[in-house]
């Protein structure tokens, strides 16, 4: 199984999925973290940019976690059998912890798809906020 997170600035998770070039890949076997990677996709191979086909570097995710997305993008994922999650969690790997265990706050998908209206801030972290995972 294979998560990618939108981080276009490294650190957090960003909104736009669609205009996104920077992801976290994090690659599972049985639930288990084996692997963690940055891909940057040229800016013709951006999500918005493609129109019905992902980049070679998304190919094989299972799910795209981001701060945000429009209903499109969102319909589109879903055909391809990719699980779209928007979140207000800033933190990638507290995220796909957070998803893992199902305890992620998940936000519905808007027409305007403005983070910004959500607040943006980070949900309560606990004890979740620090375990990071290290790069592979």
């Amino acid at each position: 199984m294979q998560i990618a997170v939108t981080s276009q600035n490294r650190k957090t998770i960003t909104e736009h999925a669609g205009s996104c070039r920077r992801f976290w890949i994090y690659d599972l076997e049985k639930g288990v973290l084996t692997g963690k990677r940055l891909i940057e996709l040229p800016m013709e191979q951006r999500l918005h940019a493609s129109s019905g086909q992902l980049a070679e570097a998304l190919t094989g995710i299972n799910m795209l976690i981001t701060g945000s997305m429009g209903p499109g993008l969102h319909e589109r994922l879903m055909q391809s059998g990719i699980l779209p999650v928007i979140t207000m969690e800033e933190d990638p790997d507290v995220a796909v912890t957070a998803m893992l265990s199902n305890r992620l706050l998940r936000l519905p998908v808007t027409r305007g798809h403005q983070g910004q209206q959500y607040g943006r801030s980070p949900i309560s972290r606990g004890k979740d906020h620090e375990h990071s995972f290290s790069e592979a």
